[in-house]
């Protein structure tokens, strides 16, 4: 991953004519047999013995979608691998549950039940930690191309890690529930102060994460986003908070059952061990909190470049940037920035995009300032292309920016289609020079002078002339639900951003 490559060159001149996409003949039929290669054709040029060769290339047909209605449904669209992990965990977790429930006729040991929660919550921590995320991609996309794309393609859906975020983190509620009635009843039983304590704090756990799980509802989680963060932080504190003083007042508990000490108890206890990987994990993130200074480069009315100094990064990454850090965060992908002189990267920056009000603010704000960076870099979608001999890159308006880093890296051979309005006016000439660079022959679709494209045939177009194995698309969740369905339902691999994971 960490590739250093440098640009070869800066923006330089740009031609108007450069815009326009590959040419294809008007005279060739849109429908019939198409080979994929490309025919001379002779035409002459402004005199008679001018003469000038054009490459033509052939209309694709579009193939019918494979299988049937109902069963693209369920395969593509409701059976994602995401959902797919999410229930192997879920569907495991409630094994174990059951099993317990029937082993112990009902009433299974406390100290089982919490040791299964709080395993389950330090997973889900650990799926949002950024090290251990990239570690999950490195080991994913170490496989050499000469293994299967069958296998391959599989393996590109790393990124739908966000499975075993939700799978443990809803499975760990559902555990909690059952430890906080054993905890309501073993109070019952013996009115103790710890044992006061254990029950109290069990259920302002069981509350907290009720507060998680709700807000993190794929609906409200679109409607009120910055509520979803402030509610997913601050109840996240809460509860890892009482969840140390639950654990030591359960530790007590067992303490006078065992006759042990405290310490004793604590250093036997899995608990003890799952929920200091889990507040380390949170410590982790929160403890690389940094005011950097930021250089706009602003590129139109619509969107803006901005600039980070202090360190270097390869492609393929992402970092999270806020003015507000304790209530709202934006994740971007960011764009090596190289020194014209020697070549050498010695920043990064990131395409912002008019997309709300927070976006906004930062477009019509074209002076130096500061902004906070929260943890590590972390690898996206994008990484996974690695995995692939020739790949077709899709974009919409500012879903250029990622794919800046991945034109960068020039690891994998690609062809680009672009679709956005007045892509200079709103984007620049560098922007546009860079996608040139990555692939001559890019198709940068004006939507403004040629109207909205129909996606899906043209991408198929490029992945037909090209042989790609895949296709990656960044742009809204309209689209990317569009191609990624019209591509895999059509047998080629298809991947694009998770908007609710």
């Amino acid at each position: 991953m960490n590739i250093n490559h440098s640009e070869k060159g800066q923006a330089g001149a740009f031609r108007q004519e450069d815009l326009a996409p590959t040419p294809i003949a008007s005279t060739l039929p849109s429908t019939g047999p198409s080979t994929g290669t490309t025919t001379p054709s002779i035409h002459s040029g402004k005199g008679a013995d001018e003469k000038q060769l054009e490459r033509v290339t052939e209309r694709a047909i579009l193939p019918d979608q494979l299988g049937t209605e109902l069963s693209r449904q369920i395969r593509h669209k409701y059976a994602s691998s995401y959902r797919k992990i999410f229930g192997v965990i879920f569907t495991v977790n409630l094994a174990v549950f059951v099993a317990l429930m029937a082993v112990y006729k009902g009433a299974p040991n406390s100290r089982d039940v919490g040791s299964a929660a709080s395993a389950n919550l330090m997973v889900s921590i650990l799926f949002r930690q950024e090290e251990f995320v990239n570690l999950w991609y490195e080991i994913f996309t170490c496989v050499p191309h000469s293994w299967p794309v069958s296998i391959r393609k599989r393996l590109a859906k790393v990124f739908h890690y966000g499975g075993c975020h939700s799978g443990a983190g809803t499975a760990a509620v559902v555990w909690y529930i059952l430890y906080t009635i054993l905890a309501t009843k073993d109070w019952i039983d013996e009115k103790v102060t710890d044992q006061l304590v254990n029950m109290i704090t069990s259920w302002i756990l069981v509350s907290m994460f009720a507060i998680i799980l709700t807000s993190a509802h794929p609906d409200l989680r679109r409607r009120f986003h910055d509520y979803f963060e402030a509610f997913h932080r601050f109840a996240g504190w809460t509860a890892l908070t009482t969840f140390w003083i639950h654990n030591i007042f359960s530790a007590r508990v067992t303490a006078r059952q065992w006759q042990a000490s405290l310490g004793y108890v604590l250093i036997n206890s899995p608990n003890f061990w799952f929920i200091c990987i889990s507040t380390s994990c949170t410590i982790a993130s929160w403890s690389r909190l940094r005011h950097r200074t930021v250089y706009p480069e602003k590129l139109s009315n619509h969107a803006t470049r901005l600039h980070f100094k202090y360190r270097g990064m390869a492609p393929f990454y992402g970092l999270k940037i806020s003015d507000k850090p304790l209530t709202e965060w934006h994740a971007f992908a960011t764009i090596p920035d190289v020194d014209p002189e020697s070549g050498k990267i010695n920043g990064f920056s990131i395409v912002v995009s008019n997309a709300g009000d927070w976006t906004k603010k930062q477009i019509m704000k074209p002076n130096e300032r500061k902004l906070w960076v929260r943890g590590a870099p972390l690898h996206g979608l994008l990484y996974t292309s690695k995995l692939f001999r020739r790949i077709v890159v899709v974009a919409t308006g500012s879903g250029i920016g990622p794919c800046l880093s991945l034109l960068f890296a020039d690891i994998t051979p690609r062809r680009v289609f672009w679709s956005t309005r007045e892509p200079i006016a709103t984007y620049g000439d560098r922007v546009v020079a860079e996608v040139r660079r990555a692939d001559p022959n890019a198709v940068i679709w004006n939507t403004h002078e040629r109207g909205y494209p129909d996606i899906v045939r043209e991408v198929y177009q490029l992945v037909h002339e090209s042989d790609a194995e895949a296709v990656f698309i960044i742009s809204n969740p309209k689209v990317t639900e569009k191609v990624v369905y019209g591509m895999t339902t059509r047998g080629v691999p298809a991947y694009g951003a998770i908007f609710d994971s």
